[in-house]
């Protein structure tokens, strides 16, 4: 009779099983396949998973660098005593600042060539309060706007677009028009180019152009009107909570819009890619896994004399169960462990491996016609990886249960029958 501790000699034989040379050679072959599938199915999901996170996290850095935490508008698009409403709007306690803007839409053109654009008048002073476009200057800045003097600051893709660089003149078409005795005419003004910057998204970088508020009324007639006023916030999650906080601050009928709401498809996009790439991709572990079975089965079968032993000197079916059970975890676990620490690895130097492989094979995965983020981020996030590695390791542990059964029924006479 076994006279050990059950569950001692069961891990020491279920160690032993995956320690000892097989005689069967195909065995180990599919045991170590099943390990590398294992691996390569967990460090993909991590570096998916890692790379989802950064785009989000890219995607709502560069648009909330552009945009705004929230706006304050009106339906009909002008904001009449946009001061009162700015201060009123800094005394919560969450808005950092708060800035007015113009917005409207218009036609650039230079030297033969057209573009429509989105034309967006700011105080260059309270700006910087609640963008970044500082930091994304490639030329001038954004003090060069100044009342009166009609500069612009162009997109870079905008004014490559137009080739149009800085001192060229361009001409600002506005849909307004003006009555004069030969009918509707468009109104044009002509602005000089002070400035151009580059935030990295095509949306921005190929239809956006800065010029001074004072301008952009006068351009657009609405007088000391504004389109609005952009705040900006110091959590920018607790967004739709803060706007409908203000909204009781406010006795005028205004319109207050978050970056939750106003951008909110460019991220519940992301989100299902996300969770998609995650089922999608914990498919190829649960194959990998279930190679197992396979392994397990033909080591049942080859252990068979082994396993009539062990049952005549008292092993229980229980336990004989449990040995498998140990030799497939362990399987599982190496291979997850090589996938856990391969794809962390790799998650945390994507940025290195990533243009290596575009050098090498010659072509930009993002390219930035097509995607709003041209370098491939990453932000690996240590709870997915805890989620990644729990969801494997049961995986793993369900592929054992099947064959570790079948073990455990072996009848002793027959398995010992031919030896």
């Amino acid at each position: 009779m076994l006279t050990c501790t059950p569950m001692r000699y069961e891990l020491l034989i279920g160690l032993r099983y995956t320690r000892a040379k097989r005689r069967n050679h195909f065995i180990s072959f599919i045991s170590m396949i099943s390990m590398l599938g294992i691996a390569l199915g967990v460090a993909a999901l991590i570096v998916v998973l890692s790379v989802m996170n950064g785009f989000q996290k890219e995607l709502r850095t560069r648009i909330l660098g552009v945009a705004s935490h929230i706006q304050i508008s009106t339906d009909s698009n002008e904001l009449s005593d946009w001061a009162s409403i700015a201060s009123k709007a800094t005394q919560h306690k969450q808005v950092q600042g708060a800035a007015p803007y113009v917005q409207a839409q218009g036609l650039l053109s230079y030297d033969q060539t057209v573009r429509g654009t989105v034309v967006r008048g700011i105080l260059p002073t309270e700006e910087e309060k609640v963008a970044d476009f500082e930091q994304h200057m490639k030329i001038g800045s954004l003090e060069k706007l100044k009342p009166g003097e009609f500069g612009i600051i162009l997109g870079a893709d905008l004014a490559r677009a137009l080739r149009a660089f800085d001192g060229d003149k361009v001409t600002l078409i506005a849909p307004q028009g003006t009555n004069t005795p030969a009918g509707m005419l468009p109104r044009l003004k002509q602005f000089t180019v002070v400035g151009v910057f580059e935030v990295g998204m095509f949306e921005y970088d190929n239809g956006l152009a800065l010029i001074h508020m004072n301008d952009a009324q006068r351009l657009y007639q609405m007088g000391e009107n504004v389109s609005g006023v952009r705040l900006k916030l110091d959590d920018l999650f607790a967004a739709p909570r803060v706007a409908r906080e203000l909204y009781g601050m406010f006795q005028a009928d205004v319109y207050i819009n978050d970056w939750t709401r106003s951008h909110a498809n460019f991220f519940r996009a992301v989100q299902i890619e996300k969770n998609m790439m995650f089922l999608i991709l914990l498919l190829i572990v649960a194959v990998a896994a279930f190679n197992i079975v396979s392994t397990l089965v033909m080591a049942v079968t080859d252990k068979q004399a082994d396993i009539a032993i062990l049952r005549t000197l008292g092993a229980e079916p229980k336990s004989i169960m449990m040995i498998f059970i140990i030799q497939g975890a362990l399987i599982g676990c190496i291979g997850l462990a090589m996938g856990v620490i391969g794809g962390v690895a790799l998650a945390l130097n994507i940025d290195v491996v990533v243009p290596f492989l575009e050098r090498m094979l010659g072509f930009q995965f993002l390219a930035k016609d097509v995607y709003y983020i041209t370098d491939l981020p990453s932000e690996l996030k240590w709870d997915d990886v805890g989620i990644i590695t729990v969801v494997s390791f049961v995986l793993t542990l369900v592929a054992t249960l099947y064959p570790s059964w079948r073990a455990s029924r072996t009848n002793p006479a027959e398995a010992l029958r031919y030896e």
